[in-house]
């Protein structure tokens, strides 16, 4: 096991991710420019923990944090618009944003 997979910020961006991927199913097609957008952000979580963990200076960890934790936002801000457009169902959606509260209090922390 790779040290950043132990990392419980790191299960919870995956646990996100999945469930990011199930609601990227239900999009339709006209609203490809948000599923694209959700797809890259919430990929760019876990991907951002794990290189940052592989860094060698808490400043360059920190910066991969500080990443990972923009990511994170931007899928509360795609979430509560694909929400506003009745493209989530609500338990889905509420769901992601307590992952997602969960991930930004983590990852803040880890950007210190």
């Amino acid at each position: 096991m790779l040290d950043y997979e132990r990392l419980d910020v790191y299960q919870c961006a995956l646990r996100f991710a999945a469930l990011s991927f199930r609601i990227l199913q239900a999009i339709p097609r006209p609203q490809s420019d948000l599923a694209d957008q959700l797809r890259r952000a919430a990929t760019s979580i876990p991907l951002n923990i794990a290189e940052g963990a592989g860094k060698t200076t808490n400043k360059d960890r920190a910066r991969y944090y500080a990443t990972a934790r923009g990511s994170a936002m931007e899928c509360g801000a795609v979430l509560d618009l694909l929400q506003m457009q009745g493209l989530v169902e609500a338990g889905i959606g509420e769901e992601g944003k307590r992952l997602l509260e969960r991930l930004v209090a983590m990852l803040s922390r880890m950007c210190r």
